[in-house]
């Protein structure tokens, strides 16, 4: 705050110099047109001094820019800095509360608990494992053994009365339950 201060007294001190120089120029030239040469000659020799001292200050004023500059840049890289310490110390904590043993204890339950959700999955959708498949084939051969053993009735050889399509009474309320539906549908 300090060096922008300066640097803007040595802008206006700058300005007024060049005021100066520019008001000496033109009394050294009034000076000519009198006749006075010598005091023209001393005056133009306080302008080259105030010239001089004009080149030093826009070099002190490029100066003070340029360590304004490098003091915002290294206020910008010290707010970097602080921002990566902060977020280096919370990655610190963070792998404090989880140790590799923890996360790799989490990864077995998780995988452990996607088997499972699997084998429910599995079962919800009627696929049998190979062990239960063993089994209802086992099952299915003891029925077929019993069913052989068992004596079952002998099928009638006489043909069965024809059934009538529809029923006499029904007919009738078919035709009445038409106009229904009809009248519902508009």
């Amino acid at each position: 705050m300090q060096l922008k201060q300066q640097r803007d007294k040595l802008k206006q001190y700058q300005k007024k110099i060049t005021l100066q120089m520019e008001k000496e120029r033109q009394l050294a030239k009034q000076l000519l047109n009198d006749g006075k040469k010598e005091k023209a000659l001393l005056i133009l020799k306080k302008k080259r001094y105030q010239d001089q001292l004009l080149d030093k200050t826009e070099n002190q004023i490029s100066n003070l820019e340029r360590m304004v500059q490098d003091i915002e840049f290294a206020q910008i890289e010290m707010k970097v800095f602080e921002g990566l310490k902060v977020g280096n110390d919370c990655l610190k904590k963070m792998h404090e509360m989880l140790s590799l043993e923890e996360v790799e204890r989490i990864m077995d339950e998780t995988q452990d608990s996607i088997e499972y959700q699997r084998q429910i999955d599995e079962m919800l959708a009627g696929s049998l494992t190979q062990e239960d498949e063993d089994a209802v084939l086992a099952e299915l051969e003891a029925i077929t053994q019993g069913e052989a053993d068992l004596e079952l009735p002998e099928v009638p050889d006489e043909e069965l009365p024809e059934v009538p399509e529809q029923e006499p009474g029904r007919e009738k309320e078919r035709v009445k339950k038409k106009p229904e539906r009809e009248m519902l549908a508009l």
